[in-house]
């Protein structure tokens, strides 16, 4: 075995349940509630009162045992719940990786969007089950559940990328989805 490997992975297999939308054999999964997206959303005062309240969950990344280290390819599914917070749909944390690694995200479940910004561009794209959603290196990315569902994707990554997550705080991604009559709009970052 190359000497890079520490510890040794053996080829396996790796089980996707399509209806409970698991992995197995199981890795960590991590549970985000309102009280972990401080900053994110535009409107803090709802923020906070739903942080202060029933401090829902809003979404869950359940990983693979794949570890997250150089050359290897992690995996997980992220499940975003439907919801709004001062209007604006619920999201992911987003993150920018530090060394500038791609990744693909492969919707499962639900609608929803992939909102990508480089500090100047932002770019979206739909995601409904089927669709392959590529993060060019050097994007942010944050995921958004768009519909009444839950919204699920499968994400591939390099092991030894990083997740910046003060990126996005500082630099914000762009444009922000909010709640619309028949769906949904992306308004400017500051508006």
């Amino acid at each position: 075995m190359p000497a890079f490997r520490t510890p040794p992975l053996r080829p396996f297999a790796i089980d996707f349940d399509p209806d409970r939308l698991t992995l197995s054999p199981e890795g960590p999964t991590l549970t985000r509630r309102m009280s972990d997206l401080e900053g994110l959303f535009r409107d803090h005062d709802a923020w906070r009162t739903a942080a202060e309240g029933d401090d829902p969950v809003v979404y869950t990344v359940s990983s693979s045992p794949v570890p997250e280290i150089e050359r290897e390819l992690p995996q997980s599914i992220t499940t975003i719940l439907p919801g709004t917070t001062g209007g604006e749909l619920w999201m992911t944390k987003g993150h920018q990786h530090p060394d500038h690694q791609g990744e693909i995200y492969y919707a499962l479940q639900g609608a929803g969007g992939l909102l990508m910004f480089d500090g100047d561009e932002h770019a979206w794209l739909d995601m409904t089950p089927g669709t392959i959603g590529y993060i060019p290196p050097g994007w942010a990315h944050r995921s958004v559940n768009t519909g009444d569902d839950a919204y699920a994707f499968l994400a591939v990554y390099p092991g030894g990328a990083g997740h910046d997550y003060g990126w996005v705080l500082e630099h914000g991604m762009g444009r922000r989805a909010f709640r619309a009559e028949g769906g949904f709009e992306l308004r400017p970052y500051g508006e």
